[in-house]
């Protein structure tokens, strides 16, 4: 098997009937599933400046359209290239005119554009085989299975989604989709869908939300719940063990992966030692080592295979079949990944990496900012957000309503912060660089 769909026919052969994908209240069935693909690839192939090889932008509509249009351009040959929904005019005819110089090998599946290891927005290339390389690194490693019905809540574009959808498609088994978590009542109202498993991916604020607000709520799907993994940021040894508390027969895992490396490890502290930073054991299509430096660098099947139109980048963090994180680690007697930090500035909201540059760039074009930094805050529900420092221009008052509006027009909405505070002036180095580490 090469490619996820071949996956998706076989299974749309062997149960044709069997509930492939939920949202909402419509259920499309394997062989449901399978039909609206060809169809969609069906009419790729026949449009106007169809080339195989071709990079095409789908835009995330998270629900099933988005899933059909995805595994369609696939089967047509071409470059399924996901953005979000709500992604700024500017930055989607940007990303439309990369993908548009760039010509695919017939191995390359996907370009998933992120800040990546460096902070700097990459368009990374991965393979079909980097693709079924994940899906069963977490079907071997997490016990997906054909029985599971799996919620995904965040954005489809993204690799913490897409690298669910992979596994689960893989083994049969159901995806259930719902928009986001801010809607508490859609997260538990899918929990209540007539089955005998579920399991989710939750993001470290997520989780905190759900301990600190609807913790018997949740404690009442104890039974029901197969597996809850997170990742894409640190979550707290509290949350942890009042997670473990809620939920003592569910398997609760912590992953290490990235847009680059791939779904690399995994540890369910619900089993095992229970300690905030363990990342567990390599799956079994991945190593990692440490550096001499302390960082964590990754090889296996599982990696990207570059970063499009850029191998001057690309040679920075992949070497000889391994990628080189900004990730700082340690590896344990028992051969377990624990991450102690990280070696940049990169700020990791949600999962999602932001370059605090970009934010500053954005916000010294607004009319009246003199200055500015953008650092890392804590928020008592979110987690880790930004917060903007600025420094207003003499005799200006800056209407931070219209400030986040401008920054919302220029940045992803997870770029924009959360906080802003006036300063009297912000702290640089002797050589005028920006004083980052005066603010941790």
């Amino acid at each position: 098997m090469n490619r996820l769909i071949d996956r998706i026919a076989e299974n749309a052969a062997s149960y044709p009937g069997k509930t492939a994908v939920i949202y909402g209240g419509e259920h499309i069935s394997y062989a449901d599933l399978l039909g609206r693909i060809d169809v969609e690839s069906a009419a790729i192939m026949q449009a106007e400046g169809y080339a195989k090889g071709s990079g095409i932008v789908v835009q995330n509509t998270q629900n099933a359209d988005f899933i059909v249009r995805y595994f369609a351009i696939h089967k047509a040959g071409c470059v399924a290239v996901p953005v979000e929904k709500d992604i700024p005019d500017a930055r989607l005819e940007q990303i439309s005119r990369i993908v548009a110089a760039e010509n695919f090998s017939d191995e390359i599946a996907d370009v998933l554009f992120t800040t990546g290891t460096t902070g700097v927005s990459k368009g990374v290339m991965i393979s079909h085989r980097t693709i079924v390389a994940n899906a069963e690194n977490l079907a071997d490693a997490q016990g997906f299975a054909a029985d599971v019905v799996f919620i995904v809540n965040g954005p489809l574009n993204h690799i913490g989604s897409l690298s669910k959808i992979y596994p689960t498609l893989l083994m049969g088994g159901t995806l259930y989709i719902i928009d986001g978590m801010k809607d508490m009542n859609q997260f538990f109202g899918a929990l209540d869908y007539p089955c005998d498993k579920m399991a989710t991916f939750l993001v470290p604020a997520s989780i905190r939300m759900l301990v600190q607000f609807s913790a018997e709520r949740l404690a009442s799907y104890a039974r029901k719940i197969d597996f809850i993994e997170t990742g894409a940021a640190p979550i707290t040894q509290a949350d942890m063990e009042k997670l473990c508390e809620l939920l003592p027969h569910s398997r609760l895992y912590n992953t290490y992966a990235s847009t680059e490396t791939g779904i690399i490890a995994t540890h369910n502290y619900n089993s095992d030692v229970c300690v905030a930073g363990c990342l567990g054991k390599a799956m079994k299509h991945s190593k990692f080592f440490i550096t001499d430096e302390g960082s964590v660098a990754c090889s296996g099947d599982t990696l990207m295979s570059g970063y499009i139109g850029d191998s001057e980048m690309t040679a920075r963090v992949m070497r000889n079949g391994v990628i080189y994180t900004a990730d700082c680690g340690r590896i344990d007697e028992c051969g377990r990944l624990h991450l102690t930090g990280r070696a940049d500035d990169i700020i990791n909201v949600g999962g999602f990496k932001v370059a605090p540059s970009e934010v500053e760039d954005a916000a010294m074009a607004f009319d009246g900012i003199a200055d500015c930094i953008c650092i890392a805050a804590k928020h008592p529900v979110l987690g880790t957000v930004t917060k903007l420092l600025y420094v207003a221009s003499d005799g200006c008052e800056i209407d931070l309503k219209a400030l986040a509006s401008f920054l919302k027009s220029k940045l992803e909405a997870y770029k924009v912060p959360m906080f802003y505070s006036r300063e009297e002036k912000i702290q640089r180095t002797y050589n005028g660089k920006l004083n980052r580490k005066y603010y941790l």
